[in-house]
């Protein structure tokens, strides 16, 4: 087993010189504010008593949003009001630094961070800036992999973020109101049969439903979704099972669900596939693939798959680096004989930000750390109000098993109802969970436009 560190890699905590008391706060730099990242930044600086650490977040985005939860805010039928955590107020709660920016690059010299100049409508409003670090903590997520498609960049657009969430919120509801309008058909392509694809597309049928309960009469018979994925069917990463019954709920809803499509290019008004067929469609969402960033192929060096992951070893630790660690998506870690990386998800993530918030204060006080060590609770995928279905993974006696209805839906609450309990505490998350039932009853079902 690789150790975590060397003798002279250990975190200095203290000053010899004056008898062992602390020096200065131990610096703990967090880039990245999702799910691993807004843990860690929310619960490490409450789990240490005996070193004196700061922490500092760092994210281009004002507030976070659980990713599961992207494409409802997509789709307008989730409020991002009612679901997303201010950056800026959690860190008053939790006691941590909070940095607005996009990261550059690092020096690993000099162990500094730097941060892209902050733009807002095109004024700059933060000039380039460094930010030091004792202990690097990389978590900075994924993005959807284009693999280089001609024209994806340019006429698809993606969900990876909560600003692109919202962007694509609003130009589906503009061109639904336009379809209305003029009476016409709104052609909808969702390129990738994944979770975020699949739910995607599941979302905008119950979008369009709920619309006409809100009086937009014959819209449900308007807007036409097709799901293409490349692959042989749905959800490769899902059970047999769960993919088969997902994908015959959507084909019922009314979803043209296209397997072992290709996608070559995507133009203007359609996407042309690799067999020479056209699918026309006025949006076009791309959420084929995964990868990391591609800042992260030039971080200093460090050891990166041809997806830009970031590799690391059993502790979490960087190859190159023990000072610097990666979690969650970005970060690629094998296990098992074969050495299979584990997939870019959120029980991941998670996982790997107990781990380090369970293990690191151990480690700034000199000992080593323990491998990291993950457990499949199987995977959930909800098809809004229109069910949910999963398998339970290593879940006692029931391992393997396949859930769906009313119990898979309750699985998928909890694990964003838990997920908010770790960030905010048992009170206020609980408390947060009775707030957004009251919101259902009283509020608009789908986000309107503004």
């Amino acid at each position: 087993m690789r150790k975590s560190s060397t003798p002279s890699d250990k975190p200095q905590t203290q000053d010899p010189e004056h008898g062992g008391a602390p020096s200065r706060p131990h610096q703990i730099v967090v880039v990245g504010g999702g799910i691993a990242g807004l843990e860690i930044a929310s619960k490490l600086p409450g789990s240490l008593r005996r070193t004196s650490i700061a922490v500092t977040l760092v994210d281009r985005e004002p507030a976070y949003v659980w990713k599961p939860m992207l494409h409802t805010i997509a789709a307008g039928t989730t409020d991002v009001s009612q679901h997303e955590t201010s950056y800026i107020s959690q860190a008053r709660n939790r006691r941590f630094v909070f940095e607005t920016g996009e990261l550059k690059g690092i020096d690993r010299k000099e162990r500094k961070v730097h941060l892209n100049p902050l733009e807002i409508d095109g004024r700059r409003i933060l000039p380039e800036r460094a930010i030091s670090y004792d202990t690097l903590i990389l978590a900075t997520g994924s993005e959807a992999n284009d693999f280089g498609t001609p024209g994806v960049r340019d006429h698809c657009l993606t969900i990876d973020s909560r600003s692109q969430a919202m962007n694509f919120n609003r130009k589906v509801m503009a061109h639904m109101l336009e379809a209305l309008a003029a009476n016409s058909t709104l052609q909808i392509a969702v390129v990738g049969g994944g979770a975020t694809g699949v739910e995607l597309a599941a979302e905008l049928v119950q979008l369009a439903d709920v619309s006409a309960y809100y009086g937009a009469a014959g819209l449900r018979d308007q807007v036409k979704v097709t799901l293409i994925e490349s692959g042989p069917m749905l959800l490769g990463a899902f059970p047999n099972r769960v993919a088969i019954a997902a994908q015959e709920r959507l084909e019922r809803l009314g979803v043209t669900v296209l397997t072992g499509a290709r996608v070559v290019a995507a133009e203007a008004g359609c996407l042309r596939l690799a067999d020479g067929t056209k699918i026309d469609a006025e949006l076009k969402v791309w959420a084929a693939g995964v990868k990391a960033s591609d800042a992260c192929a030039s971080f200093d060096g460090l050891e990166v798959t041809r997806n830009n992951q970031i590799v690391v070893g059993p502790t979490l630790q960087t190859t190159l680096d023990p000072r610097i660690f990666a979690v969650g998506d970005c970060s690629s870690f094998s296990v098992g004989d074969k050495g299979r990386p584990l997939p870019p998800a959120a029980q991941v993530a998670h996982q790997q930000a107990s781990h380090l918030i369970r293990h690191l204060p151990g480690w700034l006080e000199g000992r080593e750390l323990p491998s990291f060590s993950y457990r499949d609770f199987g995977s959930i995928v909800s098809l809004g109000g229109y069910g949910a279905y999963g398998s339970l993974g290593q879940f006692g006696m029931f391992t393997g098993g396949f859930i769906r209805g009313r119990v898979a839906q309750l699985g998928h609450v909890l694990l964003y109802r838990s997920h908010q309990q770790r960030l905010h505490g048992f009170w206020r998350g609980g408390m947060i969970w009775l707030a957004d039932m009251i919101n259902s009853h009283v509020r608009a079902r789908i986000r309107l436009p503004d």
